[in-house]
Protein backbone atom coordinates (compact mmCIF):
# COMPACT_ATOMS: atom_id res chain seq x y z
CA UNK A 1 0.00 0.00 0.00
CA UNK A 2 1.54 3.36 -0.99
CA UNK A 3 2.07 6.09 1.60
CA UNK A 4 -0.63 8.73 1.88
CA UNK A 5 1.84 11.44 0.83
CA UNK A 6 5.34 11.15 -0.59
CA UNK A 7 7.46 14.06 -1.82
CA UNK A 8 10.65 13.44 -3.81
CA UNK A 9 13.21 16.06 -4.75
CA UNK A 10 10.69 18.89 -4.62
CA UNK A 11 11.93 22.31 -5.74
CA UNK A 12 10.31 25.71 -5.98
CA UNK A 13 12.29 28.65 -7.37
CA UNK A 14 10.98 32.20 -7.74
CA UNK A 15 12.46 34.57 -10.34
CA UNK A 16 13.93 37.70 -8.73
CA UNK A 17 15.66 39.34 -11.68
CA UNK A 18 14.56 39.40 -15.28
CA UNK A 19 15.92 40.62 -18.57
CA UNK A 20 14.03 43.22 -20.56
CA UNK A 21 12.47 40.42 -22.70
CA UNK A 22 11.18 38.58 -19.60
CA UNK A 23 13.72 35.82 -19.06
CA UNK A 24 14.89 35.14 -15.49
CA UNK A 25 18.54 35.80 -14.69
CA UNK A 26 18.48 34.71 -11.02
CA UNK A 27 16.21 32.64 -8.83
CA UNK A 28 15.26 32.49 -5.15
CA UNK A 29 15.59 28.86 -4.00
CA UNK A 30 12.58 28.75 -1.64
CA UNK A 31 12.32 24.93 -1.62
CA UNK A 32 15.38 23.09 -2.86
CA UNK A 33 15.26 19.30 -3.06
CA UNK A 34 12.87 18.26 -0.27
CA UNK A 35 12.01 14.61 0.44
CA UNK A 36 9.33 13.67 2.96
CA UNK A 37 6.47 11.23 3.46
CA UNK A 38 3.41 10.54 5.58
CA UNK A 39 2.78 6.81 5.72
CA UNK A 40 -0.18 6.17 7.97
CA UNK A 41 -3.57 7.90 8.09
CA UNK A 42 -4.27 9.76 11.30
CA UNK A 43 -0.69 10.94 11.84
CA UNK A 44 0.97 14.36 11.87
CA UNK A 45 4.25 15.41 10.28
CA UNK A 46 5.54 18.68 11.73
CA UNK A 47 7.71 21.01 9.64
CA UNK A 48 9.77 23.23 11.95
CA UNK A 49 12.14 26.07 11.19
CA UNK A 50 12.63 29.80 11.47
CA UNK A 51 10.70 32.32 9.39
CA UNK A 52 11.78 32.41 5.77
CA UNK A 53 13.08 28.84 5.59
CA UNK A 54 10.45 27.80 3.02
CA UNK A 55 7.89 25.98 5.21
CA UNK A 56 4.78 27.72 3.89
CA UNK A 57 5.96 27.53 0.29
CA UNK A 58 6.50 23.79 0.73
CA UNK A 59 2.94 23.31 1.98
CA UNK A 60 1.43 25.32 -0.86
CA UNK A 61 3.42 23.54 -3.53
CA UNK A 62 2.34 20.16 -2.13
CA UNK A 63 -1.29 21.26 -2.57
CA UNK A 64 -0.49 22.71 -6.02
CA UNK A 65 -1.52 26.17 -4.91
CA UNK A 66 1.90 27.09 -6.33
CA UNK A 67 3.49 25.32 -9.31
CA UNK A 68 6.54 23.19 -8.59
CA UNK A 69 9.84 23.88 -10.35
CA UNK A 70 10.91 20.23 -10.19
CA UNK A 71 10.27 17.05 -8.24
CA UNK A 72 7.45 14.62 -7.62
CA UNK A 73 4.44 14.68 -5.27
CA UNK A 74 2.59 11.42 -4.78
CA UNK A 75 -0.78 11.38 -3.02
CA UNK A 76 -2.07 7.84 -2.48
CA UNK A 77 0.33 6.67 -5.18
CA UNK A 78 -0.64 9.25 -7.84
CA UNK A 79 1.82 11.91 -9.01
CA UNK A 80 -0.40 14.97 -8.68
CA UNK A 81 2.06 17.14 -10.62
CA UNK A 82 1.03 15.18 -13.73
CA UNK A 83 -2.72 15.46 -13.23
CA UNK A 84 -4.87 17.51 -15.60
CA UNK A 85 -7.42 20.04 -14.36
CA UNK A 86 -10.30 17.60 -13.97
CA UNK A 87 -8.24 14.95 -12.18
CA UNK A 88 -6.66 17.53 -9.89
CA UNK A 89 -10.11 18.95 -9.06
CA UNK A 90 -11.16 15.51 -7.80
CA UNK A 91 -7.99 15.13 -5.69
CA UNK A 92 -8.51 18.56 -4.10
CA UNK A 93 -11.49 17.13 -2.21
CA UNK A 94 -9.03 15.01 -0.24
CA UNK A 95 -6.40 17.75 0.32
CA UNK A 96 -7.24 21.00 2.11
CA UNK A 97 -5.46 23.80 3.99
CA UNK A 98 -5.96 25.83 7.16
CA UNK A 99 -4.30 29.21 6.69
CA UNK A 100 -2.31 31.17 9.24
CA UNK A 101 -4.46 34.32 9.40
CA UNK A 102 -8.13 33.41 9.85
CA UNK A 103 -9.31 36.94 9.06
CA UNK A 104 -7.65 37.32 5.66
CA UNK A 105 -8.62 33.72 4.82
CA UNK A 106 -12.33 34.60 4.99
CA UNK A 107 -14.23 36.84 2.57
CA UNK A 108 -15.52 39.73 4.74
CA UNK A 109 -18.44 40.40 2.39
CA UNK A 110 -20.28 37.09 2.79
CA UNK A 111 -21.77 35.23 5.73
CA UNK A 112 -20.35 32.17 7.44
CA UNK A 113 -23.09 30.11 5.78
CA UNK A 114 -21.87 31.00 2.31
CA UNK A 115 -18.20 30.62 3.27
CA UNK A 116 -18.66 27.07 4.53
CA UNK A 117 -21.20 26.23 1.81
CA UNK A 118 -18.93 27.20 -1.10
CA UNK A 119 -17.05 23.87 -1.43
CA UNK A 120 -20.33 21.97 -0.95
CA UNK A 121 -21.91 23.87 -3.83
CA UNK A 122 -18.85 23.64 -6.04
CA UNK A 123 -18.02 19.95 -5.62
CA UNK A 124 -21.23 18.30 -4.38
CA UNK A 125 -23.79 20.65 -6.00
CA UNK A 126 -25.84 20.82 -2.81
CA UNK A 127 -28.55 23.40 -2.24
CA UNK A 128 -31.62 24.27 -0.18
CA UNK A 129 -32.30 22.62 3.14
CA UNK A 130 -29.72 19.90 2.59
CA UNK A 131 -27.01 22.53 2.19
CA UNK A 132 -28.09 24.38 5.35
CA UNK A 133 -28.11 21.14 7.34
CA UNK A 134 -24.60 20.30 6.18
CA UNK A 135 -23.30 23.76 7.09
CA UNK A 136 -24.92 23.60 10.53
CA UNK A 137 -23.38 20.15 11.12
CA UNK A 138 -19.91 21.39 10.12
CA UNK A 139 -20.16 24.38 12.45
CA UNK A 140 -21.22 22.09 15.28
CA UNK A 141 -18.24 19.84 14.49
CA UNK A 142 -15.86 22.71 15.25
CA UNK A 143 -17.73 23.99 18.31
CA UNK A 144 -19.83 26.80 16.82
CA UNK A 145 -23.55 27.26 17.33
CA UNK A 146 -26.08 27.20 14.48
CA UNK A 147 -27.05 30.75 15.45
CA UNK A 148 -23.70 31.90 14.02
CA UNK A 149 -24.63 30.83 10.52
CA UNK A 150 -25.68 34.24 9.18
CA UNK A 151 -22.96 36.32 10.82
CA UNK A 152 -20.08 37.93 8.97
CA UNK A 153 -16.40 37.22 9.76
CA UNK A 154 -15.87 40.58 11.52
CA UNK A 155 -18.47 39.57 14.12
CA UNK A 156 -16.29 36.72 15.39
CA UNK A 157 -13.21 36.55 17.59
CA UNK A 158 -9.93 35.27 16.16
CA UNK A 159 -10.46 31.79 17.59
CA UNK A 160 -14.01 31.61 16.22
CA UNK A 161 -12.81 32.70 12.77
CA UNK A 162 -10.21 29.94 12.80
CA UNK A 163 -12.98 27.46 13.65
CA UNK A 164 -14.86 28.68 10.58
CA UNK A 165 -11.73 28.15 8.46
CA UNK A 166 -11.43 24.61 9.84
CA UNK A 167 -15.13 23.92 9.16
CA UNK A 168 -14.68 25.00 5.53
CA UNK A 169 -11.62 22.76 5.21
CA UNK A 170 -13.63 19.79 6.54
CA UNK A 171 -16.62 20.35 4.26
CA UNK A 172 -15.60 17.73 1.68
CA UNK A 173 -14.37 15.15 4.24
CA UNK A 174 -10.68 15.36 3.26
CA UNK A 175 -8.02 12.85 4.23
CA UNK A 176 -5.14 15.33 4.47
CA UNK A 177 -4.83 18.87 5.82
CA UNK A 178 -1.95 21.32 5.63
CA UNK A 179 -1.98 23.36 8.85
CA UNK A 180 -0.03 26.52 8.07
CA UNK A 181 0.82 28.08 11.46
CA UNK A 182 -2.81 27.51 12.54
CA UNK A 183 -2.48 29.24 15.93
CA UNK A 184 0.25 31.86 15.48
CA UNK A 185 -2.27 34.68 14.87
CA UNK A 186 -4.32 33.81 17.97
CA UNK A 187 -4.14 34.78 21.63
CA UNK A 188 -2.22 32.32 23.78
CA UNK A 189 -5.36 31.41 25.72
CA UNK A 190 -7.11 30.42 22.48
CA UNK A 191 -4.22 28.54 20.90
CA UNK A 192 -4.62 25.50 23.14
CA UNK A 193 -8.34 25.32 22.33
CA UNK A 194 -7.68 25.23 18.59
CA UNK A 195 -4.89 22.68 18.92
CA UNK A 196 -7.05 20.43 21.05
CA UNK A 197 -9.87 20.78 18.52
CA UNK A 198 -7.52 19.71 15.73
CA UNK A 199 -6.33 16.70 17.72
CA UNK A 200 -9.91 15.72 18.52
CA UNK A 201 -10.92 15.99 14.85
CA UNK A 202 -7.92 13.92 13.85
CA UNK A 203 -8.84 11.17 16.30
CA UNK A 204 -12.50 11.09 15.24
CA UNK A 205 -12.10 11.54 11.49
CA UNK A 206 -8.74 9.84 10.85
CA UNK A 207 -7.19 12.99 9.35
CA UNK A 208 -3.51 13.30 8.47
CA UNK A 209 -1.80 16.65 9.04
CA UNK A 210 1.22 18.44 7.65
CA UNK A 211 1.80 20.93 10.47
CA UNK A 212 3.90 23.98 9.61
CA UNK A 213 5.13 25.89 12.64
CA UNK A 214 8.08 27.81 14.04
CA UNK A 215 6.77 27.11 17.56
CA UNK A 216 8.37 23.89 18.76
CA UNK A 217 5.98 23.60 21.69
CA UNK A 218 3.13 23.35 19.16
CA UNK A 219 5.07 20.78 17.14
CA UNK A 220 5.77 18.75 20.28
CA UNK A 221 2.07 18.77 21.22
CA UNK A 222 0.81 17.77 17.77
CA UNK A 223 3.39 15.88 15.73
CA UNK A 224 4.24 12.19 15.45
CA UNK A 225 7.22 12.93 13.22
CA UNK A 226 9.25 16.12 12.74
CA UNK A 227 11.26 17.52 9.85
CA UNK A 228 13.54 20.50 10.55
CA UNK A 229 13.91 22.88 7.60
CA UNK A 230 16.69 25.37 6.93
CA UNK A 231 17.06 27.58 3.86
CA UNK A 232 14.82 25.46 1.66
CA UNK A 233 16.13 22.05 2.69
CA UNK A 234 15.31 19.39 5.29
CA UNK A 235 18.33 19.06 7.60
CA UNK A 236 16.89 16.55 10.09
CA UNK A 237 13.81 14.38 10.33
CA UNK A 238 12.51 11.49 12.38
CA UNK A 239 10.18 10.53 15.24
CA UNK A 240 9.06 13.62 17.16
CA UNK A 241 10.10 12.29 20.56
CA UNK A 242 13.60 11.52 19.27
CA UNK A 243 14.15 14.75 17.34
CA UNK A 244 12.85 16.99 20.13
CA UNK A 245 14.81 15.26 22.90
CA UNK A 246 18.05 14.35 21.07
CA UNK A 247 18.56 16.57 18.03
CA UNK A 248 21.75 15.87 16.07
CA UNK A 249 21.96 18.77 13.65
CA UNK A 250 23.50 21.96 15.14
CA UNK A 251 20.64 24.03 13.76
CA UNK A 252 18.00 21.81 15.38
CA UNK A 253 19.96 21.95 18.64
CA UNK A 254 19.94 25.76 18.52
CA UNK A 255 16.20 25.87 17.82
CA UNK A 256 15.42 23.63 20.78
CA UNK A 257 17.75 25.49 23.12
CA UNK A 258 15.68 28.65 22.55
CA UNK A 259 12.37 27.06 23.66
CA UNK A 260 11.26 28.67 26.95
CA UNK A 261 11.22 26.33 29.97
CA UNK A 262 8.86 27.23 32.84
CA UNK A 263 11.22 25.88 35.50
CA UNK A 264 14.38 28.06 35.82
CA UNK A 265 16.20 25.16 37.44
CA UNK A 266 15.82 23.02 34.30
CA UNK A 267 16.97 25.57 31.75
CA UNK A 268 19.91 24.48 29.68
CA UNK A 269 22.46 26.59 27.88
CA UNK A 270 20.95 28.57 25.03
CA UNK A 271 22.90 28.26 21.80
CA UNK A 272 23.28 31.70 20.25
CA UNK A 273 23.90 31.50 16.51
CA UNK A 274 26.30 34.05 15.08
CA UNK A 275 26.82 35.08 11.49
CA UNK A 276 24.27 35.81 8.77
CA UNK A 277 21.77 33.60 7.00
CA UNK A 278 23.08 32.96 3.46
CA UNK A 279 21.10 34.35 0.55
CA UNK A 280 18.48 32.00 -0.89
CA UNK A 281 19.20 33.61 -4.26
CA UNK A 282 22.82 32.45 -4.18
CA UNK A 283 23.03 29.57 -1.67
CA UNK A 284 26.49 28.23 -0.78
CA UNK A 285 27.78 25.10 -2.48
CA UNK A 286 28.67 23.38 0.78
CA UNK A 287 26.54 23.12 3.90
CA UNK A 288 24.00 25.94 3.97
CA UNK A 289 24.37 26.26 7.73
CA UNK A 290 28.16 26.67 7.53
CA UNK A 291 28.26 30.44 8.17
CA UNK A 292 26.33 30.08 11.45
CA UNK A 293 27.42 26.65 12.67
CA UNK A 294 29.35 26.61 15.98
CA UNK A 295 31.06 23.27 15.17
CA UNK A 296 31.84 23.73 11.47
CA UNK A 297 34.83 22.08 9.81
CA UNK A 298 36.56 22.75 6.47
CA UNK A 299 34.69 19.87 4.82
CA UNK A 300 31.40 21.63 5.57
CA UNK A 301 32.31 24.53 3.29
CA UNK A 302 33.50 22.28 0.48
CA UNK A 303 30.87 19.55 0.38
CA UNK A 304 27.11 19.67 0.87
CA UNK A 305 25.94 17.03 3.38
CA UNK A 306 23.36 14.48 2.26
CA UNK A 307 20.33 13.55 4.35
CA UNK A 308 21.23 10.08 5.64
CA UNK A 309 19.68 7.58 8.05
CA UNK A 310 21.57 7.60 11.34
CA UNK A 311 19.51 4.71 12.73
CA UNK A 312 16.00 4.25 14.05
CA UNK A 313 14.49 6.38 11.31
CA UNK A 314 16.45 9.43 12.49
CA UNK A 315 17.77 11.20 9.38
CA UNK A 316 20.22 14.08 9.44
CA UNK A 317 22.18 16.13 6.88
CA UNK A 318 25.43 16.88 8.73
CA UNK A 319 29.03 15.76 8.20
CA UNK A 320 29.59 15.70 11.98
CA UNK A 321 26.46 13.89 13.11
CA UNK A 322 27.53 10.28 13.00
CA UNK A 323 27.47 9.28 9.35
CA UNK A 324 30.90 10.20 8.17
CA UNK A 325 32.54 12.94 6.15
Amino acid sequence: MPPLLEVRGLKKYFPVRRTWWGGATSWLHAVDGVDLRIDAPGTTLGIAGESGCGKTTLGRVILRLLPATAGEIYFEGRDILKLNYQALRAVRRDMQIVFQDPYSALDPRITVRDIVAEPLRTHLHLGGRELDDQVAALLAEVGLDASHIYRFPHEFSGGQRQRVVIARALALHPKFLVLDEPTSALDVSVQAQILNLLKDLQARLGLSYLLISHDLSVVEHMADEVAVMYLGQIVERGPAAEILSHPWHPYAQALLSAVPVPDPGQRGREIVLEGNVPSAVDPPTGCRFYSRCPVRRPVCREKAPVLADGGGGHWVACHLAGHGT
